[in-house]
């Protein structure tokens, strides 16, 4: 299976308070988010994370979160990745890391970017643009076929990739 996610924002206090998130702590929230993670993601799952995967944290903190989450993980770089310049941090956790991807998934076209945009790659052609970023529950209208898989979208898990065709193409 494939999964989606973005701007978990690890190590990030405020996040808690900006964000509106129902945590007392980034003790209560970290162990949310890999529980979460770890409840839908098995061990040969795809997660492609769109950004914004720890704020504040060092290198060898985000391998120690890296190492508790499940599947085979590709990072979208967001607008704060810091912890991929430290020299503690094991790149290698990563299958890859890229700004912008178009994947293929069955009979499904998603172009992932941290960042939501007006049109993409073959905008007219049933592919889907998923991004992060911005953490209001907000999500486009359908009409547009771009989604927020951020946390603060989806009850703190990765998305699926056949739930979010679903929500655009509803049978």
């Amino acid at each position: 299976m494939v999964y989606f996610t973005s701007d978990q924002h690890f190590f990030h206090m405020n996040a808690i308070d900006m964000c509106e998130r129902p945590f007392d702590d980034l003790e209560e929230m970290h162990k949310t988010l890999i529980d979460n993670w770890n409840s839908v993601v098995g061990k040969s799952d795809e997660v492609y994370m769109l950004g914004d995967f720890v704020f504040r944290g060092s290198g060898s903190q985000a391998n120690e979160i890296l190492k508790q989450l499940k599947g085979k993980k590709y990072l979208i770089k967001g607008n704060h990745e810091r912890y991929l310049k430290d020299p503690e941090f094991n790149i290698s956790a990563f299958e890859w890391i890229k700004d912008y991807y178009v994947l293929s998934y069955k009979d499904m076209r998603f172009v992932l970017f941290h960042y939501p945009i007006l049109e993409w790659e073959h905008f007219h052609r049933k592919t889907i643009h998923l991004y992060g970023h911005i953490h209001s529950k907000k999500f486009w209208h359908p009409q547009y076929r771009a989604i927020n898989v951020g946390v603060d979208n989806n009850n703190f898990y990765p998305v699926s990739a056949d739930e979010l065709y679903a929500r655009i193409f509803p049978k």
